[in-house]
């Protein structure tokens, strides 16, 4: 039964609860402390906090650039992945910038060691070992339980609020008040652990799960989905064959995730990562044991993008072998054990061991712990606001795998979000004039970055699935990219007190300085055609057309060229082994801009990499920022959550139910909605524009 405080007097103890000790619940407690709050983070066990419960590493395509959000925004991810990272590498070096990954092999311990001593130290944060059992909750004495029970059973997305949160009861009885609470349970709410046949509550190996928060939610009228994940065995790397396995490098400079970070600690004894396959012989193995796991029954939705061994070879049974990572936990004197990224599975622990020894290398391996299923509770994330907050609950904020997501970077991201949105609004008092009820928020549209598209993503379409973000779900990637993060979101967070290291915005002052000395460096060298035809010679044929150009416009012409994004090299032979920058088939042969510019080969490799980007994609991104102009417009249509869309005439039925389930928040929102054809929203536009005076809707 749901804790109801109504009758029991409000002695704050903090103004913010954070519940969960993962990379969500990291963010979201340091977020709400930089934005003024008291904060407390709650989690079962302290020594705990920042644990890698699967793989040990950060970032990949689309999920590098969430991570450089985050950090941008003064978050903490980024910096402990720097510190504690063991190989570094930019994936996707071979396209376009704006689908470059950075991603990080970290060390388990490290990082954990040095998340910990940063929240343990964290201004306005304090840590309690405990876990939740109920949130407590004050609801208007006048509501009568026939209202409660018609709140309680609304539709997910439609949703309003019956009740306001008061703090969480504690499974030792102690009560937390407080005025926000943001839950961040990942796996652990519901969890149920998966071996073969055999099944057993926990939300992590050897940790116990959330079963009390769960039924406080599903009491309090949140629909609960289940969805599973998986991990894959850890082995002994001192049993391990690794001559017959390809190597993987490091990038030679690494790049850092953080923008307050030059360089790495381990940049020069970054370790080596292996590939390996699976075999026939793996494939027949797990097969014929398929009845003997309950993980992989159709019922329960796992990651499409991440799945188990046991989904490629059912899905994909016309395929041999499947790519497998051999990817140390961390530095030699920390550990021994290895990750096999790409063999998740739930078999039993018998036949992990016996498909492991039927791949190149592992014929003699030792498994250290078998790999294992988890089933976990999630919530409809339509139930949620743009800023995180929940329609039904007052005050009730969720982030990460709760809200149907997958990995540590899409949890963190969500994390910093609701952490600084429940500490702006607990920290929040309106004037004496009622000018500013309101209390500031971070919100992120589609158009701001990865996080913007995540929200939005997850509050207008749900979830059927573990979500997990890459860069095709964004529209904006070239504005949306890596290098630029900083830009676009530092001064955005700082300007709600979010940016805590004043070194951070002097970093950014600087940068921008640096690119406008750049950038002027090239526009200063101002040649005719024929001076540009007789330095580039006959290999190369300009237009004649008259017109003066910069060394500018020749870059952005691909005239000119820096190989900015050239790879890692191997140091024992120097050998490039990722695709340096070439001219595209019918463009010229591009010469170096230090052939025209001498003082080029000065500029920071960072401050070229920006100004190059910016200058050969420029015609692109000043399109795009047209479109985001346009797409700002939309958004900037609030629609009002009280419209009934069955007035509308002209929208079909799948229309009106579709608008009504889900209740998007702007124009732009129910345009992005799947089914509403361009004639509905029409008619919508129209019926806003011609019902604003009621509905305080602004054309």
């Amino acid at each position: 039964m749901l804790y109801n405080s109504a009758n029991a007097s409000l002695s704050l103890d903090c103004d913010v609860v954070v519940i969960g000790g993962g990379h969500a619940g990291c963010e979201a407690c340091s977020a709400a402390a930089r934005a003024g709050a008291k904060a407390v983070l709650v989690t079962q066990k302290l020594d705990t906090i920042g644990e890698m419960s699967c793989n040990p590493s950060f970032g990949g395509i689309g999920k590098g650039i969430l991570v450089r959000e985050v950090d941008a925004m003064d978050g903490l991810c980024g910096r402990m992945a720097d510190l504690g990272g063991v190989q570094f590498r930019i994936l996707n070096r071979s396209k376009g910038p704006a689908v470059h990954g950075p991603r990080a092999q970290v060390d388990r311990v490290i990082y954990k060691r040095n998340m910990l001593e940063t929240l343990e130290s964290y201004p306005g944060l304090t840590l309690k070992s405990g876990s939740v059992a109920d949130i407590l909750l004050e609801r208007p004495t006048d509501i009568d339980s026939l209202a409660l029970k018609r709140l309680a059973s609304q539709d997910s997305s439609s949703a309003q609020a019956s009740s306001t949160v008061t703090g969480v009861r504690l499974e030792s009885g102690e009560i937390i008040r407080a005025r926000k609470v943001v839950i961040t349970t990942g796996t652990f709410l519901g969890g149920e652990i998966h071996i073969g046949l055999k099944a057993f509550p926990a939300g992590r190996k050897g940790e116990a799960a959330s079963i009390g928060l769960s039924k406080s939610l599903k009491d309090a009228g949140f629909r609960l989905g289940r969805m599973k994940t998986g991990t894959p065995p850890r082995l002994d790397g001192r049993t391990i064959d690794y001559s017959c396995m390809p190597k993987q490098l490091g990038d030679i400079p690494p790049t850092p995730f953080s923008f307050i970070h030059d360089s790495v600690p381990h940049a020069d004894n970054q370790v080596l990562c292996y590939q390996t396959r699976t075999t026939s012989g793996a494939h027949d193995i797990i097969r014929a044991n398929f009845d003997k796991s309950i993980h992989i029954r159709e019922t329960v939705r796992g990651p499409r993008y991440c799945p188990s061994i046991e989904s490629k070879i059912k899905r994909f049974s016309e395929k041999e072998s499947h790519v497998i990572w051999i990817e140390p936990e961390g530095l030699p004197e920390h550990t021994d054990t290895v990750y096999p990224n790409g063999i998740s599975n739930t078999m039993p622990e018998d036949v992990q061991i016996q498909f492991l020894r039927q791949i190149p290398g592992l014929e003699n391996v030792t498994m250290t712990q078998p790999g294992y299923g988890v089933e976990y509770d999630h919530i409809d994330p339509r139930e949620l606001k743009r800023n995180l907050e929940t329609k039904r609950v007052n005050g009730l904020y969720m982030a990460g795998q709760i809200n149907g997501t997958t990995g540590y970077e899409e949890a963190a991201a969500q994390g910093i979000l609701a952490g600084a949105n429940a500490g702006l609004s607990a920290v929040h008092r309106p004037s004496s004039d009622g000018s500013d009820a309101k209390p500031p928020q971070l919100e992120l549209d589609r158009s701001d970055g990865y996080l913007g598209v995540l929200i939005d993503d997850l509050i207008t379409r749900g979830v059927e699935e573990p979500y997990r973000v890459f860069t095709a779900r964004s529209e904006y990637r070239l504005t949306s990219r890596a290098d630029n993060a900083d830009l676009r979101l530092t001064r955005r967070a700082a300007a709600l007190g979010l940016v805590r290291d004043p070194s951070r915005l002097a970093r950014l002052d600087s940068v921008e300085a640096d690119v406008a000395t750049a950038q002027a460096l090239l526009e200063r060298v101002v040649l005719s055609p024929n001076n540009w035809q007789a330095k580039f010679g006959s290999g190369v044929q300009v237009c004649h057309d008259g017109q003066l150009r910069s060394a500018f416009d020749m870059v952005r012409m691909g005239f000119l060229r820096d190989n900015v994004w050239a790879g890692a090299r191997d140091p024992e032979n120097a050998e490039p082994s990722q695709q340096t920058q070439q001219p595209r088939q019918g463009r010229p042969a591009a010469r170096s801009v230090s052939d025209f510019v001498p003082e080029w080969s000065d500029v920071p490799l960072g401050i070229r990499r920006r100004v190059i980007t910016e200058t050969m994609y420029l015609g692109y991104i000043q399109r795009q920022q047209r479109e985001v102009t346009s797409f700002k417009r939309d958004e900037s249509l609030q629609l009002p959550t009280d419209i009934d869309y069955s007035q509308i005439r002209v929208l079909s039925r799948e229309e009106v139910d579709k608008l009504s389930s889900v209740r998007p928040d702007t124009f732009g929102a129910a345009k992005r909605l799947d089914g509403i054809t361009p004639g509905g929203i029409l008619a919508l536009l129209k019926y806003v524009r011609r019902n604003g005076h009621k509905h305080n809707v602004a054309s």
